[in-house]
């Protein structure tokens, strides 16, 4: 098609805009047609119901051979087929993963109120003065390194105001503030070259009752933090005081409140939900 003929065709279509009494879309860009015989109005509604009744009964033979089909397989072939979508899930989201695609921030108008959702791992009363951070895996460390709030605190601050998701899914806009991970891993290096990290990052609150894995590139995300504070005020025990996992690429079960203890390893770890039939991977 010459540079003219499809500057006129343009132009044509832009006309689709105002109301068109004889042309229609084909008519204008020269477009093959091959049409039926006219028909009379009764026929053509004979000929639309009973595509539409064909299309419902496909549709419905479609979800019923899906149901009896899932119900006659067995516990073992679900779980692999469950287990298969997740890992093509996860993979999928490994390759669309930039660590500078950053998820939206918020207005401080458009923070939510505080929604309370998920006791795991906090039964017990919180004795802020005796918690303390375990840290393994350590460059040149056999033993755990013991971290006070303080000493977190001491690391460079970072505020951000994001959506956090439910996997039920609710979600609500949350301003927080705490050390970005990677930043504390800067600081507490768990190799002595940043370029060889473990491939992975095992976390537990003080009872080790909940625990969570997540993996080394999504965690040094820059919009992940350790969290100290919550709309402005130090955390609650509720919300996870005094340290909690915030981050918007991934949904909250992987936001582990009440952290006792943070591990680098070189094996995939432990997960509460993966392990009750949820995605390991659980990103956004």
């Amino acid at each position: 098609m010459s540079d003219q003929k499809e500057d006129v065709l343009i132009e044509q279509v832009r006309e689709l805009r105002r109301p068109l009494k004889s042309q229609n879309t084909a008519e204008i860009l020269g477009e093959k047609r091959h049409l039926s015989a006219a028909v009379d109005d009764e026929t053509a509604l004979v000929r639309e119901e009973s595509f539409t009744r064909r299309g419902f009964i496909a549709g419905g033979a479609a979800a019923l051979f899906g149901i009896v089909g899932w119900g006659w397989m067995s516990e073992v072939t679900r779980t692999t087929l469950l287990r298969r979508t997740f890992q093509f899930n996860e993979r999928v989201a490994q390759i669309f993963y930039r660590p500078r695609r950053l998820a939206p921030e918020f207005a401080a108008d458009q923070i939510s109120a505080p929604r309370v959702n998920g006791f795991f791992g906090m039964e017990t009363e919180l004795d802020a003065a005796a918690w303390r951070l375990a840290v393994g895996g350590l460059a040149g460390r056999a033993d755990d390194l013991l971290l006070t709030l303080d000493d977190l605190k001491r690391l460079p601050r970072t505020e951000m105001t994001t959506e956090l998701k439910c996997i039920e899914g609710w979600s609500v806009i949350v301003n927080w503030a705490g050390v970005r991970f990677s930043d504390f891993s800067a600081a507490f290096q768990p190799t002595n070259r940043p370029e060889d990290l473990p491939p992975y990052i095992s976390m537990t609150t003080p009872d080790e009752t909940y625990f969570v894995g997540w993996d080394t590139p999504s965690i040094m995300h820059p919009q992940t933090l350790l969290a100290y504070e919550m709309n402005g005020e130090p955390l609650r025990p509720e919300h996870g005081a005094p340290l909690r996992l915030a981050s918007p690429t991934k949904y909250g079960i992987k936001q582990i409140k009440r952290i006792g203890r943070i591990e680098y390893t070189a094996t995939r770890p432990r997960d509460y939900w993966a392990e009750a039939g949820y995605d390991w991977y659980a990103g956004l």
